[in-house]
């Protein structure tokens, strides 16, 4: 049994935000791992737990013909209005609906963390990549890298039992954790390395907007209560307000690539 019923209606409960507010602070990843990957005119592209479809699209304008998987359909509904020729379809990652050796790179953005048996979803990976083909996994940096990381923390706090996904980013961001699931997959490792990210907003309300979107956010919502959280999320981004009244969080993550 996947994860896809629960991180789909996580997921997609705010996917407009996420797409409007948080999705785009991403680029600078995606960038760099479609530029390691060689992902360029003719690539056979899935992206894997794609979300409202950024990732690919900005793939497709590098003229790859993209694909993507998610759990949230109002997220693909999104993917499908940006990229009208990609090929998006609902579904688990540890059950991919291609056949084998479909594509030339497959990218997980903060993704194959959240799946039940996270080898599992790397060995499915692998399958639909073809031979010499490449996957990729990106995961949140240290927590000590990552200023997001403290607005996370006060709002597992509120909550007596962590939500769906709460530890998920910060359990694989130490070095060689990665690695080690790309090794037990069969895949072998080309090459790693971190790239920083600056999340910024306008103003507070957008920041907390933008925060509440993700689906920690949303389980947590769920738990404790919408102004609640709200509350916490706006009470952890006070040291990061600037002096223009908006507020950055500088994060850090880690990418792996590995041959097919």
């Amino acid at each position: 049994m996947g994860t896809a019923q629960v991180q789909g209606s996580l997921w997609g409960a705010r996917a407009r935000d996420y797409a409007s507010i948080a999705e785009g602070m991403f680029r600078s990843v995606y960038a760099r791992v479609f530029a390691e990957a060689a992902v360029g005119t003719g690539t056979k592209l899935l992206d894997v737990g794609c979300g409202p479809g950024l990732a690919a699209h900005l793939a497709a304008l590098r003229g790859a013909q993209v694909s993507g998987l998610d759990a949230s359909e109002p997220s693909l509904a999104i993917a499908r209005e940006r990229t009208p020729d990609g090929d998006f379809r609902a579904g688990e990652m540890e059950e991919l609906p291609w056949p084998d050796d479909t594509f030339d790179v497959v990218t997980g953005f903060n993704s194959f963390q959240f799946a039940a048996d996270p080898v599992n979803a790397l060995r499915e990976a692998k399958r639909v990549t073809a031979p010499g083909g490449r996957v990729a996994m990106v995961v949140w940096g240290r927590d000590e890298d990552c200023d997001t990381m403290v607005t996370v923390a006060a709002v597992v706090k509120l909550l007596p039992l962590s939500p769906p996904g709460a530890a998920a980013p910060a359990t694989l961001s130490s070095q060689g954790r990665v690695e080690a699931l790309f090794d037990q997959a069969g895949l072998k490792l080309l090459t790693s390395d971190e790239v920083d990210c600056l999340f910024e907003f306008p103003d507070l309300e957008t920041a907390v907007r933008g925060m509440m979107s993700a689906g920690v956010m949303v389980a947590a919502a769920q738990r404790a209560g919408v102004e609640m959280v709200q509350r916490a999320v706006a009470d952890s981004l006070a040291p990061f307000q600037t002096s223009t009244g908006a507020y950055r969080q500088r994060n850090r993550f880690r990418y792996v690539i590995a041959s097919a």
